[in-house]
């Protein structure tokens, strides 16, 4: 090692570097007149000699115990820590160091021709030389009480240690009482070697061996967090890797990164950060540039990972995953932005939040493709019966799991507002309402993407060549989109009241269909409460009745209400329309025509059967045989009077 070398034994050389590394201006360190008190006398020789010897002294102390742990001394003392030998002798050998650098400053300014300078030097290698080797032995031998969780669970402390011998040795008893008396003898021990790092670290930094101290401590704590990651699953997350992943692959990748991100910025990450700003305390600038070199490399390819993956068509689930990849990045943004808090640890930063930027990008730009993909549907099948539209299904799937993200899906979109390129008329939409008057983001944007849907069925609706079948069909749809808002996360997105103003839309379709299919079998009987008509117009009426019931019967038995509340309420509903007036007219008239030949089929329904008839409706039944079926097998017969 250079700065170690047997060149700066020269006598010389040595006096020279000295005078450099602790005095760049010698003359600066002598007292001016303008510093020496009024009425101060100078320092006298006897005070001067003293010095001298009490300097002298401090060397051959500090000479007894250096060379006790010199490195070359032997085998033992190159293995073994004095810490671990012994703390109270590890203390000595530090005060020694500190001492002895006193001395130097002393014999610089004082007698730079002194011998005791040149010995001073040589010492002061062979310390630093045994520090070298003591801050690696603590790092190497104590990675367990130095694991970031330990670390992550205490405060770092930011403060420096005095030169004062009272304050070093009184150092482990303040550290403990700060930690508190709950702690376990694993966390003392953890607090113990910390406080044997930042002591050695500061001693050395203090000496001008800064650089030999933070060249081990960055080799050694950089394993720390790649064998930190690597245990998280994150070996493999680089891009070239990534391109090359299939979908399953991908999904396994995504899911390892989701788990392992808190535990990386909160304990890993955190940790390291912690455990360097403490061991180095005394200066900013190195504790900086030491855990931006220990962090940077696997940490911004950590941070990256959401970015490259948004980029990745083939992930299963795309846009989901996506916003867990965002949501879990947003909940640590508060750790990242104090972790990485310096200018030098800013790049590690701007990488996550770069990320955040891609990810939203990739979800807006996946939200407007699925409105544009509802409204692009050109598809001209209609489901039979009026039932239920594969759009309405496909959609409503997506719309709800999305609501299942709408805490970050409001974040994303409150920061990135999309466009309205539907052609929807900006005054059909309603915003769902809130209790606080702020709607948030997500649920004005699905409340905007079920209105685009309703509006596609209202176009499918128009494929149906009966003007009833389209009300019926717009009803199911309808309900079934409403069931999916309140048997969903939705509900609590888009509220109660944007289902009950929904729900009043269905019963107007509903009512819409019950005028359009069944007018016409209601409109060939008498009006309520009119008089007596002669036989001739009666059996009219019958045979019209008997016509439309029959054709309206066999067109709606084939249709279909899967939602068994609106089956059972518009069957109740036409019923009441229906059979009261019917039976009003049947029990009026049947006896004017009782004498008439081939009265079973002038009379074809009696009331009974005009019930049992509506109850087949919308199951979706087809007529296999005449005017039957196969649930109206147990229909009564007219009876006709004697």
């Amino acid at each position: 090692m250079g700065v170690l070398g047997t060149a700066r034994t020269n006598t010389v050389m040595g006096r020279k570097v000295l005078s450099t590394l602790f005095f760049p201006s010698s003359k600066s360190l002598l007292p001016s007149s303008s510093s020496i008190p009024s009425g101060s006398a100078p320092p006298t020789p006897v005070h001067h000699a003293f010095s001298h010897s009490m300097m002298e002294e401090t060397i051959e102390t500090a000479e007894s115990i250096i060379t006790k742990w010199d490195t070359n001394s032997s085998t033992y003392t190159k293995v073994t820590s004095i810490f671990q030998h012994n703390r109270k002798e590890a203390k000595q050998f530090l005060k020694s160091v500190k001492d002895l650098r006193r001395a130097m400053h002393f014999f610089v300014s004082e007698d730079s021709t002194s011998d005791k300078l040149v010995l001073a030097q040589n010492l002061m290698q062979t310390a630093m030389k045994r520090l070298e080797n003591e801050f690696y032995l603590i790092l190497s031998s104590n990675r367990d009480k130095l694991d970031p969780e330990s670390v992550s669970s205490r405060s770092s402390d930011g403060s420096s240690n005095s030169d004062d011998e009272h304050e070093m040795v009184s150092e482990d008893e303040a550290d403990m009482k700060k930690a508190g008396e709950s702690i376990t003898e694993v966390e003392k021990d953890s607090i113990l070697v910390m406080s044997d790092l930042k002591a050695v670290a500061e001693c050395m930094i203090s000496c001008g061996y800064g650089k030999e101290c933070i060249r081990i401590y960055k080799l050694i704590r950089k394993s720390i967090i790649d064998e930190g990651l690597y245990l998280l699953g994150m070996e493999r997350i680089k891009n070239s890797h990534i391109q090359k992943m299939d979908g399953e692959a991908l999904e396994h990748v995504t899911k390892k990164w989701l788990n392992a991100i808190k535990i990386a910025v909160k304990t890993l990450l955190n940790g390291e950060k912690m455990l360097c700003d403490y061991v180095f305390s005394a200066s900013k600038t190195i504790r900086e540039s030491c855990f931006y070199e220990i962090s940077k490399e696997k940490t911004i390819t950590l941070f990256r990972f959401p970015e490259i993956i948004s980029k990745k068509k083939k992930l299963p689930g795309r846009i989901f995953r996506l916003m867990e990849l965002h949501q879990a990045i947003s909940e640590l943004w508060q750790d990242i932005e104090l972790i990485f808090n310096s200018e030098l640890t800013s790049v590690i930063k701007l990488q996550a939040l770069s990320s955040l930027h891609k990810l939203a990008d990739t979800v807006c730009s996946l939200l407007l493709n699925f409105e544009s993909t509802i409204q692009r549907d050109s598809s001209k099948t209609i489901p039979p019966g009026g039932g239920i539209h594969l759009l309405a299904r496909s959609a409503m799937s997506y719309i709800c799991s999305l609501a299942e993200h709408s805490g970050i899906l409001s974040d994303i979109l409150a920061d990135h507002p999309l466009p309205r390129n539907s052609p929807v008329p900006e005054s059909c939409f309603e915003n769902p309402a809130s209790e606080d008057g702020l709607t948030p983001a997500a649920s004005t944007h699905l409340a905007w993407l079920i209105l685009a849907l309703l509006c596609k069925l209202d176009r499918k609706a128009e494929l149906y060549n009966d003007i009833s079948m389209s009300y019926l069909f717009l009803a199911n749809n309808l309900l079934f989109i409403v069931n999916e808002v309140q048997t969903t996360h939705l509900h609590n997105v888009l509220g109660d009241e944007w289902v009950a103003r929904h729900i009043k839309k269905v019963k107007l379709y509903a009512s819409s269909y019950e005028a359009t299919a069944w007018t016409k079998v209601l409109s060939s009987l008498p009006e309520k409460g009119s008089t007596m008509v002669s036989p001739e117009v009666a059996k009219e009426h019958f045979r019209q009745f008997n016509a439309a019931f029959e054709a309206a019967y066999m067109k709606q038995i084939s249709w279909i209400v899967p939602d068994r509340k609106l089956r059972d309420e518009l069957k109740l509903s036409i019923e009441k329309k229906l059979v009261p007036a019917y039976r009003e007219f049947y029990g009026k008239y049947l006896g004017v025509l009782n004498g008439e030949k081939n009265l079973a089929m002038l009379v074809r329904f009696g009331p009974d059967d005009l019930e049992n008839y509506l109850s087949d409706l919308f199951h979706g039944t087809h007529i296999l045989d005449g005017f039957s079926s196969t649930s109206s097998s147990c229909h009564s017969r007219v009876c006709i009077p004697p």
